[in-house]
């Protein structure tokens, strides 16, 4: 059977797996918890199809630092809590609410993820043989940059989130203060970093389709307009929102 095709029945059985456990612990939000460590299983099963090498050995530990310190920040995030507003207020809305959920949440989710993934995939199938090149190194840099904004800025608004005299407040310190956004940014400069390194293999570029994808669902789809949206008409929001940089980290306007 073809390697891609077993990657893409490996996927969707991960994910019918945790849409059961949303659906006995009534938590669709579990989809988030799933997303990060999807990537990891996905990237070393695929590896253990291919033949292995050290690029794809190194592609595979970043993307699994990535996704496993996503997974735990978004499960500590969301334990002894509500489900996230935005799963909840679908919960209310949607008409035959399980079986959209495991289209529209699940499965849509799944069929994301693998196509975010193609750059490891990639790697992990045609990087045998091949030497260490610039576009390593250049990617390499790219990645760490960006896991330090998605793991500061993460970290920066749990502390501030946590604290009682902040409650009702805008998060403007820090790494927030020059971006709205500065864990998105890190996220798509992550991505953009792997897809890098992807391009030192043969058909390395279809791997771009992965960062481009993500870029996308965080620009226009699922990432800042739901949070922009649910941020509007708070107080300090429109003055934060006229002086600070969407997305790419920037001195503040004023």
């Amino acid at each position: 059977m073809s390697y891609f095709v077993v990657l893409g029945a490996f996927i969707f059985l991960y994910m019918c797996g945790w849409f059961c456990f949303a659906v006995a612990e009534k938590r669709n939000d579990l989809a988030d918890t799933a997303w990060g460590i999807g990537f990891a299983a996905l990237c070393w099963f695929s590896y253990f199809l291919s033949q292995g090498s050290w690029r794809a050995i190194v592609v595979n530990v970043l993307i699994t630092i990535w996704g496993l310190r996503l997974s735990w920040h978004v499960w500590n995030r969301n334990r002894n809590k509500p489900e996230d507003f935005r799963y909840h207020q679908w919960r209310k809305t949607w008409y035959r609410f399980y079986l959209r959920s495991f289209l529209q949440i699940f499965m849509l989710q799944g069929l994301l993820l693998y196509v975010v993934c193609l750059p490891a995939l990639l790697v992990n199938r045609y990087s045998h043989g091949i030497g260490f090149t610039a576009l390593d190194a250049a990617g390499l840099l790219i990645w760490l940059t960006g896991f330090m904004f998605e793991s500061v800025g993460d970290y920066q608004l749990k502390l501030f989130t946590e604290n009682p005299n902040n409650r009702g407040k805008i998060m403007d310190k820090g790494l927030w203060r020059y971006s709205r956004h500065p864990n998105y940014f890190g996220e798509i400069a992550m991505w953009w970093g792997i897809g890098i390194i992807t391009l030192s293999v043969p058909h390395g570029f279809i791997g771009l389709i992965g960062p481009a994808t993500i870029t996308c669902l965080i620009l226009f789809v699922s990432g800042i307009p739901m949070l922009e949206e649910h941020m509007r008409g708070k107080p300090g929001w429109a003055e934060y929102k006229a002086k600070t940089s969407l997305l790419i980290p920037w001195f503040r306007k004023g």
